[in-house]
């Protein structure tokens, strides 16, 4: 069902930069704040740092004032969203097609980053501590796994769709599959021994939300020293997945929704410092896409609710 790819922009919505006059904005009187709403890969204090700047870049070319509300998992940004309390949204592939569901589909994908390679997309993968047993996944049948957010794509949904599918099913295969609310909390936990594996999400060696961890001085040896790279392994890894989109509320007037689109597509260019502050350089830009790149996401969440029928 999903598939390997290089490329996921949808030729919808390629007019990257249209000119919009002060006079054609009526959108502001009724939209005089614009809410965007990310879910934390990291702390909420580093989302803020890490989006701050982008922020004050969006209200320079929107006109109007863009507030960040840092939410507390994708359930909480696809409620804002079907609510209209949040205008735009971040989200994974998986819970992308969840809030385009609950929405009526008032809920469109506009926008994904691409990588440093030119691809589109990034992986789900389980890690486990270098120095640890375990070589693949088979080794670690009767062990406890640690996933993120049960919207997570990276860090749940896809391991239990593939898993499931390797004839490995999370809640079988391992003697504990637990949710640990969000990516670092998941290599913590594996780290701390709490956990033998931790799914999350990974672009490449340089570009994971293990690196960003590091990066940061986060991750500790017993002796207090800091962890590095070599320090993980990577014993599974999911077919590349569709890039995380940002969405907007499709009932906005287009003017609204062009300027959104618009400052995104040319970040890179016009405010390169916010934008490379975002990916921490990782990134090359926002391009766009569109909701029919997400549709084997739909059938992915089919999939996994009926398992969960079947367990209920």
């Amino acid at each position: 069902m999903i598939k390997r790819r290089s490329v996921l922009v949808s030729t919808a919505g390629m007019l990257l930069a249209v000119p919009f006059a002060a006079n054609a904005q009526d959108w502001k009187a009724k939209y005089p704040e614009i809410v965007v709403a990310i879910v934390p890969a990291e702390n909420a204090g580093g989302v803020v740092d890490r989006y701050g700047p982008f922020v004050k870049y969006l209200e320079k070319e929107l006109g109007t004032k863009v507030t960040l509300r840092v939410a507390n998992d994708y359930t909480a940004v696809i409620e804002g969203q079907k609510n209209r309390q949040i205008h735009v949204g971040f989200y994974g592939p998986g819970s992308y097609a969840r809030a385009y569901a609950v929405s009526g589909g008032n809920t469109v994908a506009f926008g994904t980053t691409q990588n440093q390679d030119g691809s589109i997309g990034y992986y789900s993968v389980v890690y486990v501590k270098a120095d640890s047993p375990y070589k693949s996944l088979d080794d670690l049948k009767g062990k406890k796994l640690g996933l993120v957010d049960v919207e997570s794509t990276s860090g749940y949904k896809a391991p239990v769709f593939f898993m499931n599918r390797e004839g490995k099913a999370p809640d079988k295969f391992f003697s504990v599959a637990q949710v640990t609310g969000s990516h670092e909390n998941a290599v913590l936990a594996m780290t701390q021994g709490t956990v033998d594996a931790a799914t999350n999400w990974w672009n490449s060696d340089t570009d994971s939300n293990l690196t960003r961890m590091l990066n940061k001085g986060m991750l500790k040896k017993a002796d207090g020293s800091p962890m590095k790279y070599e320090d993980f392994r990577i014993v599974w890894k999911s077919p590349l997945l569709a890039g995380s989109p940002f969405a907007y509320l499709n009932d906005m007037p287009d003017d609204l929704k062009k300027a959104i689109a618009s400052a995104f597509y040319n970040a890179h260019k016009k405010d390169k410092a916010a934008f490379d502050k975002l990916s921490d350089g990782k990134d090359l830009a926002f391009v766009p896409v569109g909701h029919k790149d997400y549709l084997e996401f739909i059938e992915l969440n089919k999939y996994l609710e009926e398992l969960r029928r079947k367990k209920g």
